[in-house]
């Protein structure tokens, strides 16, 4: 494996829609700053070259805390900009063709809603899974909801790390105990919070109980 599975406890997703006063950059350097462990680029309006303009930017922030930096979807930008890797849905390009244009060097994250799914991702090269939508989440609207049932099955069947992504709150994160996962991925709950270092410092405490209760 290219990283520690610890590296999966406390997953920033970016989103602009955040930003606010602040910009993405400075939001960056907060969560990482307040201990976010892994962070994935995610963009859906910016142009190709305005992307790859971005992850530049993005990966000299992360280099400085040592937190690996993903993309997401777009394989020439983390090849381009030096990413460490790049994050797939089920929708974008097949797992085994982005490891062939990675390389075996570089972190392959990919979505997984099923066992099936999540199999086939492990065998073909994946090295962690994302797993969710588990809760309805803005980001995504139209994702199909994963039950906590298929989560701890996922997590039983498949030696890669896995981590849980879509709506998770202070509310709610409590509820994946248990269940096997390795991490947790978040956007509003760090980016849509005032206070991005307590935001982060307070998840990860969080995370923390959630990874340390096993798997069950």
């Amino acid at each position: 494996m290219k990283f520690a599975k610890e590296k999966l406890l406390l997953y920033a997703v970016t989103d602009r829609a955040w930003t606010g006063k602040k910009t993405l950059g400075q939001q960056i350097e907060e969560t990482l700053q307040a201990g976010a462990t892994f962070l994935q680029l995610r963009e859906k309006n910016l142009t190709e070259e305005e992307f790859l303009d971005e992850a530049v930017k993005v990966k000299k922030i992360t280099e400085k805390y040592g937190v690996p930096l993903i993309i997401n979807d777009n394989v020439d930008v983390s090849i381009k900009s030096g990413a460490d890797g790049v994050h797939v849905g089920q929708s974008d390009m097949e797992a085994g063709n982005v490891r062939a244009l990675l390389g075996d060097d570089k972190i392959l994250g990919v979505t997984a809603k099923t066992v099936e799914q999540a199999k086939l991702a492990e065998k073909r090269g994946a090295d962690y899974l994302g797993v969710g939508t588990v809760f309805p989440t803005s980001t995504k609207p139209d994702a199909l909801a994963i039950t906590m049932d298929t989560l701890r099955d996922i997590c039983s069947a498949v030696s890669i790390p896995v981590v849980a992504i879509g709506g998770i709150t202070k509310e709610n994160i409590s509820m994946f105990e248990g269940t096997g996962v390795d991490g947790v991925a978040l956007v509003s709950a760090i980016f849509g919070q005032e206070d991005i270092e307590a935001a982060t410092m307070d998840m990860k405490e969080r995370a923390v109980r959630v990874v340390e209760s096993g798997r069950s």
